[in-house]
């Protein structure tokens, strides 16, 4: 256990991404088989390109997370940032295209909302 708590990660902007994919791609490639999915993508460095649709802070402006959500499915894709990468976000806005670079901790379906949720940790925007 105090492995885990004390375990420390590289910068994400300094790895390279096993895959790059569309957003709406992988939102459909978890929608059809999550656990094939999770099977790939989970715990691999990725990069996602697509739109933002929303993005939150919280904890006092420590974590920044953005959203890229399938308007006609509700299923959505979070990002949440490194800290050393939180200024980044604050040059984004609602709309805008962007490339992101993250860990997959994988995706989930909610029965209640029928919606697909793919998480993404230690993220950093993709600087081509």
């Amino acid at each position: 256990m105090w492995y885990i708590f004390t375990e420390k990660f590289s910068d994400t902007s300094d790895r390279k991404a096993a895959f790059t994919v569309n957003a709406m791609d992988l939102v459909g490639e978890f929608q059809k088989s999550d656990s094939a999915a999770n099977n790939k993508y989970r715990e691999q460095i990725i990069t996602v390109n697509g739109r933002i649709t929303e993005i939150e802070s919280a904890a006092g402006d420590t974590v920044a997370n953005i959203r890229m959500t399938d308007t006609l499915t509700a299923s959505y894709i979070i990002f949440t940032f490194q800290q050393q990468h939180l200024q980044e976000t604050k040059q984004l806005k609602v709309g805008d295209s962007v490339s992101i670079k993250g860990s997959c901790s994988g995706g989930t379906y909610s029965n209640i909302l029928e919606a697909e949720k793919i998480e993404f940790k230690r993220c950093a925007i993709n600087k081509k």
